[in-house]
Order: C-alpha cells, then sequence, then structure tokens
C-alpha cells in the first residue's frame, strides 16, 4: 500500500488524519532531513554521554553550572528533549547524569518535561509527515493500539507509559495515527512517566560522584529497594486493569 493509500485509509478509518495541509513534496524532504539529523546526533551524542566520558567531564559540567546556571538548564532540557523525541539511546544515562549534577527536583523538573516534550514531537511527526511509512512498518502495533483505545479508553495509554512492554518511541510513533489529541497524550504521558522518572532520577541522585556511576554502571547502582520500586510498578497497571474489568463485568 502506498503512502497516499494509508493517508485515505487512516482518513476514512478510525485514525487521525496524517499529513493534512502540508505538501505532498515538502515531506520527503523533512522526513530526509530528520533522519540526517538524528543520525548526526546519534553518532555525536553517543561517544560524547557515555557515562566514562560524562566521568571525564565531571569538573567541566560543575563549572558551567556554577557559571551559567540557566543556560546549563536550558542546555539540558532541549539536549534531553532531542535524544526522546528521536529516539537516540543515551536517555538512560542521561538521566542519572542530570540527577547527580541537578540534585534530585531540578532534575524531576527537566527530565519530565523534556521527555514529554520529545514524545510529543515524535508523535506530531508521526502524524503529520511518517504516516506511510509508520502506518507499515507497526501495522500489528496500531490496530492493537487501536483495539486497546476503544476497549480501555486514556488508561491504555497510561499503562504502556507506566510498563515500557512496547518501547516508548514506538508508543509515541503510532499513538500519532490514532485519533488521540495531543492535549490528551501530553498529560498522560506526563503522568504515567512520572514514576519511573523518578526511580531513574533518585538513584542518580544517590550516586556521589561521575566516576563511580561509570565504575558501577547502570545496573550497579539499583539498590534491591530501588528494585522493589520498579517491580511495583510493573504490576500496578496490571491490578487496576483487571480492577476496572471486574467493575465493568459487575455493571
Amino acid at each position: 500500500m502506498s503512502d497516499g493509500e494509508y493517508e485515505r485509509h487512516f482518513k476514512e478509518g478510525t485514525s487521525a488524519p496524517p499529513g493534512r495541509g502540508i505538501r505532498a513534496w515538502l515531506r520527503p524532504l523533512i522526513v530526509l532531513l530528520l533522519v540526517g539529523v538524528a543520525v548526526a546526533l546519534t553518532v555525536t551524542l553517543s561517544d560524547q554521554f557515555s557515562l566514562d566520558a560524562i566521568a571525564d567531564r565531571e569538573a567541566e559540567f560543575r563549572a558551567q553550572l556554577q557559571a551559567h546556571p540557566l543556560l546549563t538548564f536550558v542546555g539540558a532540557f532541549v539536549i534531553y528533549a532531542a535524544v526522546t523525541g528521536l529516539a537516540i539511546p543515551i536517555a538512560t544515562p542521561l538521566s542519572l547524569t542530570y540527577a547527580w549534577l541537578f540534585g534530585f527536583w531540578p532534575a524531576l523538573v527537566v527530565v519530565s518535561f523534556a521527555s514529554t516534550t520529545g514524545a510529543s514531537l515524535s508523535f506530531l511527526l508521526s502524524r503529520y509527515f511518517l504516516a506511510g511509512f509508520i502506518g507499515r512498518r507497526f501495522a500489528d502495533h496500531l490496530c492493537r493500539f487501536q483495539d486497546a483505545l476503544q476497549a480501555d479508553g486514556l488508561y491504555f495509554l497510561f499503562s504502556l507509559r507506566l510498563v515500557p512492554y512496547v518501547p516508548f518511541f514506538v508508543v509515541n510513533l503510532v499513538m500519532g495515527l490514532t485519533r488521540m489529541r495531543l492535549r490528551s497524550f501530553w498529560w498522560i504521558s506526563q503522568l504515567g512517566m512520572l514514576p519511573g522518572t523518578m526511580t531513574y532520577l533518585f538513584a542518580g541522585s544517590s550516586v556521589g560522584s561521575l566516576r563511580e556511576l561509570a565504575e558501577r554502571g547502570v545496573r550497579g547502582i539499583f539498590t534491591p529497594q530501588l528494585l522493589f520500586a520498579f517491580t511495583l510498578l510493573g504490576l500496578f497497571p496490571l491490578a487496576t486493569q483487571w480492577c476496572l474489568r471486574r467493575w465493568r463485568r459487575a455493571g
């Protein structure tokens, strides 16, 4: 099925009309530009923001924060939004680094809102630029998401955010092809990702130095208490879904 056929299918069916108001010749150019940016950032940031590389610049980060606090926070926000929006695989070390550098609460504000901003950018890119490709690549996910949204409503997205059994980037892209409003996608993602974000940031803020973090690795900083917290995060949406189904049957 061609991109145009996919668009007509989504427009006539239950999905949001993608690419509305955007010239057909412009979309491939924008997609190529985004792919180029994503590849360039992946190559560049993967080396610069590995745990070892970050640990080597520990004093530099501290000095930058003290000299230019506002600029550092804004730069951290933009970097994190770009990383999550383009699915560059460094979000975890960035979260841990921000927690160590800024402290738990400031890092929570930056990471929480930046991650939702990045997710929303992916959502909009899927809806207005990548509909044909996403429709072909994730057709099975789209059908399941549509059925689940009809059955469970917005709680379905909330459960996906709490427990990432579907990668977050896939959720962002596929949700862009549904009729979900951006406003609903934003606040549900904000709430659903918050517990997991808090858990990672608490782990990062408990580390004494970036060198210690690099030596212990990501797995080394997770205490039994944090692992128990992740287990509860995994059980919560399952328990809630079971209660909802029981309530519906009783009604």
